[in-house]
Order: C-alpha cells, then structure tokens, then sequence
C-alpha cells in the first residue's frame, strides 16, 4: 500500500482518501484551494495566521521569486551570501530594483548574521530583506535574539523581510526553532516548501505566508501571471502529508539526527582535511575542505561518481576563479545533504575516496600547507 495512503488510513480520515479517490480536474481557485490553506495555518502556524495569509505556488522555486517581483521593484534589497541562489540573486532579476547590497556571512561568525554591517547597509530607499533560516546551505539557525534585532531594525525602517525557511520544522533541538517570520513580524513573508521538512518534493507544493493582506494581495497579482493555480492532486496530496505531519517530521528528524552523528564522526576522522560548524537544524551541512578550494575538490569527486555542491554553487559571482579570489576561505567550503537513508552508503563511498589519497595529501599539501 502506498505510504501516504496508509498514513491516511490509519489516522481513519476516510473523508480525506474519498475526495482523494473521487478529486475532478477542474481549476482550483488562484491562490490555493481554502481547504489546504486552512490545514497550513492549523498545522504550520498554530492558527496564528488564517487561509487568508496563505498563498499556494507549484513548489517553492517559484514563490521566492514570486515575492522579489512584487516587493523588490524600485527599492533596494538586501541579501546574504553564501546562500542559496534565489535567496542571494532573485531581487537582481527584477527589472526596475534600485540596486541589492549583499552582506557576507563568514565561517568565523558561525555563518550568523553580522547585524552591524547590516545596519551600515540600509539606505533611505532599503524596503527588502531576504534572509534564509534556517540557513542554506550550512543548517545554521540564527538565535532567537538575532531574529527579534532584525525585525526591530527592518520595522523602524518599514523594510519587508522575505525568509526562506523551507528546513523550518528540522530543529535538532526544539528550542533552537525560530518564530515564523509571517507570524512574528507584521511586514514578514515566510516562504515554505513541502519538500524539505516533509520529504514530499513530488508533491510540487509551496507557498508564501504573511500577515498583511494588502501585501499577500500584492503578491497575487504577480502570481496571477506566472503560475495562478496548481494541481488539485497536488494539493489533496498536500492534505494528506499535513495530515501525517506529527508522524513524518518525527521520522525525517530521526534519519537526520542519525546520519548527522555518522558525518560528525567522519569530520572527526579525518580533521587533518575537513572541518565543519556543526548544524542544528535541516539535512544539510557546509563542509570545510582544508587543503585546495571545494570546486576541485569536486571534480575529482565527480570522477567517482560522487557529487557535492561547492562555494561556488552559493555565491553571486561570475567565475569560479572569482569566488576563490573574493571568498578565499570560504571557498574551501562544499555543503553535504545528510537527510536521505541512503547516506550512510554514499559516506562510505567518500570514506573509500579520502582513504584513497590521504597519503598523497599528505605528502603534498599538510607538510608545507598554512593554517587556512
């Protein structure tokens, strides 16, 4: 039996698998059927926030940007880097932004934001903000104290702040979870999608969530002409996930929370050649390769059939070269997923890798490398 099926079975919600079974293909209404929106902001949001601040989107790609063509269009924008790109470069792609100043975030800080050159960054036409927490791609969650001074500085200055908390949900520990950004602050959009906390990419669900509702009216506009509506197979699957949430999230945290201690103890292994800040939320980590910059790291990887994702994959720069010159540090960096069940096999496959040429290393770089 399917699994989502079988989920809903044993929860008994037979109205559920009924309009699942007996669904027609007729257009949902733009925005999102009421019905899933209801579920979020029971599920999601404790009912802090309504259908009414709900609005749905073909995954969460397209909600991101989405909120940079109704909020960064003649205004200056601020983002951090590394990040993950539409975070970092979406407010760029909007014709008519009046310019995006991106703050770095550095290993040294813990990848935290550095709240005083964020003050230093605002201008008198400063009206977006982009962050991105729990952090992607390094799993770092910022403390609460951080997110309150945030909110303070951007409501003195009447400045939107669209988060991207898509690993929102995956707190290792309880107490490191953030207040929605929708829910704790009154010009805040939060950004959410079904496939990171839930596991249900297939699913192609996302969606953007805000108290104002000028300001989700705002973004219906905008969503009006690119993607208005979704499947509503989608969204009974969505339904569906929801309905299960308390069972899934407690199984993602547990293959995460597992996998997370067999990447620790790798790092640990083997800290003449990696390091890494340990993550407190997500499936995710940013690695630090300590003897040559993650790019080339991954070509020889990818000779072996294994894949990272280096710096440069979260920097706004043009060339690989570039991003090694204006990172220098930073681009020893590679992120590592950690959330699938398969990892222990594919952690194997890099142990097998390091063990491989450990001695050459060795030799090569660790008698004469400097303390990067």
């Amino acid at each position: 039996m399917p699994e989502l099926i079988k989920l809903t079975k044993d929860r008994e919600d037979t109205q559920l698998l009924k309009l699942y079974n007996d669904h027609d293909l007729q257009y949902v209404p733009n925005g999102g059927s009421d019905d899933l929106r209801q579920d979020i902001a029971r599920v999601v949001y404790d009912d802090n926030l309504s259908a009414e601040n709900i609005l749905i989107f073909p995954g969460g790609q397209v909600a991101l940007q989405t909120a940079a063509l109704a909020f960064a269009s003649g205004v200056h924008s601020i983002v951090f880097t590394p990040g993950y790109q539409s975070t970092v470069e979406s407010p760029e792609w909007v014709v008519g932004n009046a310019g995006v100043t991106q703050i770095p975030r550095y290993s040294d800080n813990n990848w935290q934001v550095d709240i005083q050159q964020f003050k230093e960054a605002i201008r008198p036409n400063t009206k977006f903000v982009i962050l991105n927490e729990p952090w992607n791609p390094g799993g770092i969650v910022m403390s609460h104290q951080l997110q309150q001074e945030m909110i303070d500085i951007c409501r003195v200055h009447d400045i939107v702040i669209l988060c991207d908390e898509v690993y929102r949900l995956l707190e290792h520990n309880d107490c490191d979870r953030l207040p929605s950004m929708a829910v704790a602050y009154e010009k805040g959009i939060s950004a959410v999608t079904m496939s990171k906390p839930w596991g249900a990419c297939g699913v192609t669900i996302g969606w953007l969530a805000c108290q104002d509702v000028s300001m989700v009216q705002r973004l219906v506009d905008v969503q009006y002409f690119g993607t208005a509506c979704v499947s509503r197979a989608s969204e009974i699957q969505a339904r569906m996930v929801l309905g299960a949430s308390d069972v899934i999230l407690k199984d993602r945290r547990e293959i995460i929370l597992r996998n997370k201690a067999l990447l620790m103890g790798f790092v640990e292994k083997y800290s003449e050649f990696f390091s890494v800040k340990e993550p407190n939320a997500g499936a995710i980590a940013f690695v630090k390769f300590k003897l040559f910059p993650s790019h080339a790291l991954g070509e020889q990887l990818s000779l072996c059939g294994i894949s990272i994702k280096p710096y440069y994959c979260f920097a706004d720069v043009d060339d690989e070269a570039s991003k090694a010159k204006l990172y220098p540090c930073e681009a020893y960096h590679f992120r590592v997923g950690f959330g699938e069940l398969d990892f222990p096999s594919k952690l194997d496959a890099l142990e097998k890798f390091v063990d491989g040429r450990a001695h050459g290393w060795r030799r090569k770089y660790l008698s004469t490398a400097d303390d990067r």
